[in-house]
């Protein structure tokens, strides 16, 4: 089932031949296209980048956590030095089946 309201996204050379021509339509009306040098910044009079979330609040400083993480490290350390004890595996229980597939008997392994 085909969904008929749904436009098809338009291909990357699509896109690319609308931005030319709406391009040459601004030149065509007397616009201006001017060369910047590689690596020349659009900021004028040298002003500082302004953080786009800036609240307008000066900037808090930072609180030291390298205690804190050098004392979850140490515990993470501790953990992983305990010996683990050997488990004592439960024996299970498993089906004996004949040749046709049929169950026989069932019988106790140990792992």
């Amino acid at each position: 089932m085909h969904n008929q309201g749904m436009s098809k996204r338009p291909s990357k050379a699509d896109i690319r031949k609308e931005l030319e021509r709406q391009v040459q339509d601004y030149v065509r009306d007397g616009g201006e296209i001017k060369q910047v040098r590689q690596g020349e910044s659009g900021v004028e009079d040298g002003a500082a980048f302004q953080p786009p979330f800036s609240d307008g609040r000066p900037v808090q400083p930072r609180t030291p956590a390298l205690d804190v993480l050098a004392a979850i490290d140490a515990r993470r350390k501790q953990s992983k030095q305990k010996p683990k004890t050997a488990s004592r595996q439960k024996p299970r229980k498993k089906i004996i089946y004949d040749d046709f597939g049929e169950p026989l008997r069932e019988v106790w392994v140990e792992n």
